[in-house]
């Protein structure tokens, strides 16, 4: 009998599948894997120590089928892959381990292409727009890729040129994805996978405007202009195009890339205090965080600590009410208050599936979850759970991202490429997180009572409130800072 961990990933794998006369590979990897998974657990007793390492294997011979299928097809092939990667919290880790090296290893094209985009754009030669192009790319990624080079008033900058097929190619790759998506659902119902579909309707076309992706980097640069040590590449618009964008250079370690900031003397304890204002504070999210695009380095000119933030093709604009109603929900879960965890979870559309609403989005344990997610520290163990419990539970979180507001969708993506980060860098769940999230949390209900309030005395009185709760937040801080510093010096004194 097929185990429901099989069947959605056979769906899912299915549902990406573009099936035409001109990709007999695809169709063969398709048939391959299906057949890998109704085929394997013939003869294998289900629960048995050999049936979970044979489900393994299985599970990473498939994944690293689907992954050299998307290097093959390109374009949208490896933004899905790159985008299934990120699903933690639905795939297993085989799939979402094997699928991460899609953003490393995205195929190039050729001189000849990228000279051919350019003339056909911008009108010219390479060498009548530039002093010097280097042929081979700084990065590639799903759909273009980046080249450094030199203008004739020697300023460096870097070229984003789009792969010339992706634009043509991705309308009908998502046309038979969501063909191939309908018979899924057919098929097993309790898999409804459309929002997939969806959002590559809604987003493909965005990140394919490369003019869109310049007006998103000035915006986010002027909204977060206040973060002194966040570096947005300032975009050159007379030589950009949908295809193409020009942007000051600016090179660094990625933000993932531990030894490289020891190298560098480069400290950052919190990476990505800009994301909590995004999300809770303006509700425009980057909603691209891989590693690749999130770079640290020391700034030459003041040898400060600086995060480049890179491709703002995608973003998230977050509705006022979905924006209040997250703040309220992430306030609750950090301090352990259940009756405002399902108050809020029900009102972002969870419904009676507000417990794995919150264990998705904090990637946390349901006891972890009742005692206060900044107060209980994230264990090996706990992580195993996790995963295990999403492998019991697929039909339900397959249910669960049918119901929540389509703009949860990318937020959960987004919070998983930053967990990632903070995983790695050791920083996921740290203090320090938690307070500048319930920072942000606490300015941003602020800001919205004062909207709502109708006189100046309320207005007053909601800005001294909000004074008092960052006032009471920033003396949490120092009393845990003083209390690392006594842990420090005790062993000393001694």
């Amino acid at each position: 009998m097929l185990n429901y961990d099989s069947v959605i990933v056979t769906a899912v794998v299915s549902s990406h599948m573009k099936i035409s006369s001109c990709h007999l590979f695809v169709r063969l990897q398709t048939a391959v894997i299906s057949y890998d998974y109704l085929t394997a657990f013939r003869h294998v007793e289900n629960g048995t120590d050999e049936y979970w390492d044979l489900k393994s294997k299985v599970h990473r011979r498939s994944a690293e089928r689907l992954r050299d299928l998307c290097c093959a097809n390109r374009g949208t092939f490896i933004k899905v892959g790159q985008h299934l990667g990120a699903l933690d919290y639905l795939l297993p880790e085989e799939y979402t381990s094997t699928l991460k090296v899609l953003h490393s290893r995205a195929p190039e094209s050729s001189m000849e292409e990228i000279q051919q985009v350019i003339r056909e754009d911008l009108g010219k030669e390479l060498s009548e727009l530039f002093l010097s192009f280097e042929e081979k790319p700084q990065g590639a990624a799903s759909l273009a890729q980046v080249h450094k080079a030199v203008l004739h008033d020697g300023k460096t900058v870097a070229v984003k040129i789009q792969h010339p097929k992706v634009q043509k190619q991705s309308a009908n790759d998502i046309l038979v994805m969501e063909v191939l998506l309908k018979a899924v659902h057919w098929l097993f119902p309790d898999f409804a996978l459309m929002w997939l579909v969806e959002e590559a309707k809604k987003n493909m076309p965005l990140e394919l405007d490369f003019l869109n992706e310049g007006r998103n980097a000035e915006k986010v640069a002027d909204m977060l202009a206040h973060f002194t040590f966040l570096k947005i590449p300032m975009i050159h618009w007379n030589l950009s195009t949908k295809r193409i964008l020009t942007m000051e250079f600016a090179d660094g370690g990625q933000v993932n890339d531990r030894d490289y900031m020891q190298t560098h003397g480069i400290n950052v304890n919190e990476v990505l205090p800009m994301y909590s204002e995004m999300i809770f504070v303006h509700g425009f999210v980057h909603c691209d965080p891989h590693p690749g695009n999130v770079l640290v380095r020391k700034c030459p000119q003041t040898k400060k600590n600086e995060i480049v933030l890179l491709d703002h093709g995608l973003y998230q604009v977050l509705q006022p009410d979905f924006r209040l109603n997250y703040c309220q929900l992430w306030q609750a879960l950090i301090k352990g208050d259940m009756s405002g965890v399902e108050r809020y979870s029900r009102r972002l559309g969870a419904g009676d599936l507000y417990p794995l609403f919150a264990c998705v989005l904090t990637a946390r344990s349901w006891k972890a979850v009742n005692a206060g997610i900044s107060s209980v520290p994230v264990t090996r163990s706990e992580d195993i759970e996790i995963r295990t419990n999403a492998g019991l539970y697929l039909p339900q979180i397959s249910d669960l991202l049918n119901r929540v507001p389509r703009q949860m969708l990318l937020l959960l993506k987004t919070n998983d490429l930053l967990r990632g980060i903070e995983t790695t860098l050791q920083t996921r769940a740290s203090s320090s997180s938690f307070i500048n999230m319930s920072r942000c949390c606490i300015r941003a209900i602020a800001r919205h009572k004062r909207t709502k309030a109708q006189s100046r005395r309320r207005r007053v009185q909601i800005t001294l409130a909000e004074s008092l709760s960052l006032w009471k937040l920033y003396m949490y801080e120092l009393f845990l800072w003083l209390k690392g510093s006594m842990t420090i010096l005790m062993p000393l004194l001694h």
